[in-house]
């Protein structure tokens, strides 16, 4: 299920966290019927009506989860969404439950993480490159290039877990030589642990005590482990202006 998808995703966080339920009725029977050409006109593109759209969504139903949000869409956060007024006050009317109660009873397969120290870009100091998933799968190697600060497959959260995310991905290292990979999380620690220090701007791999560093030149978009050695090119900066939500 991908969370921003389907024009009934603000219908479907109205009915759970407002005390009702969404069932499935196995032999029930929908039919689309589909016109030629739409009737409604699309002011400033299809984009931006999406844009604005889920920016209300957000506003709305998200909570502090809204910058993980306009973090992987930027493109959301500048839109102009229109009062929202009457819409949280039917949320505070209905006495409605929180974001994080529909993530942690409704939806804790999700890829939003419940606590996680940072979220938004992974630049290296030295090359100024930031780690990218460019857009593979899991099983995949993790990758890296220019900064671009368009979010998307730039966008990672640090959790409490210690683990590295990007969607429902973790950075995940079997060997003490890498490669890293992106690879399912499964919140068991192990490969997928990681900790990161403010101090020397190192993301330590914990099983192996290797650190992150920029690619070689045998690939260079690949980042590898190596001994730590606090040099340049084994330094990520991870600033941002999102809300830390661990303690």
């Amino acid at each position: 299920m991908d969370i921003w998808g389907g024009e009934n995703l603000e219908m479907s966080f109205r009915v759970w966290m407002c005390g009702g339920t969404l069932e499935i009725a196995t032999c029930s029977h929908v039919g689309h019927v589909f016109r030629k050409s739409t009737p409604y006109t699309f002011p400033g593109g299809t984009s931006k009506i999406v844009n604005k759209n889920n920016a209300r969504l957000a506003e709305v139903w998200l909570d502090d989860w809204k910058e993980f949000y306009y973090s992987i869409n930027p493109g959301a956060r500048t839109v102009d969404y229109g009062d929202v007024s009457g819409r949280r006050k039917l949320r505070d009317d209905l006495k409605c439950k929180s974001f994080r109660w529909f993530l942690e009873n409704i939806y804790p397969e999700s890829q939003m993480p419940l606590d996680y120290y940072y979220l938004g870009e992974i630049r290296n100091a030295e090359t100024q490159s930031c780690l990218d998933t460019l857009g593979r799968k899991s099983g995949e190697n993790l990758g890296t290039s220019y900064c671009h600060g368009l979010g998307g497959n730039q966008v990672f959260a640090y959790t409490k877990r210690q683990q590295i995310m990007s969607d429902d991905n973790c950075l995940d290292a079997s060997n003490p030589s890498g490669p890293v990979k992106l690879v399912r999380c499964h919140g068991m620690g192990g490969n997928q642990m990681w900790t990161y220090s403010d101090q020397d701007g190192s993301i330590r791999h914990v099983n192996s005590g290797r650190c992150l560093q920029k690619p070689d030149a045998r690939d260079v978009t690949l980042p590898v482990l190596k001994p730590c050695d606090g040099t340049a090119n084994q330094q990520w900066v991870m600033k941002g202006s999102f809300k830390w939500q661990a303690n």
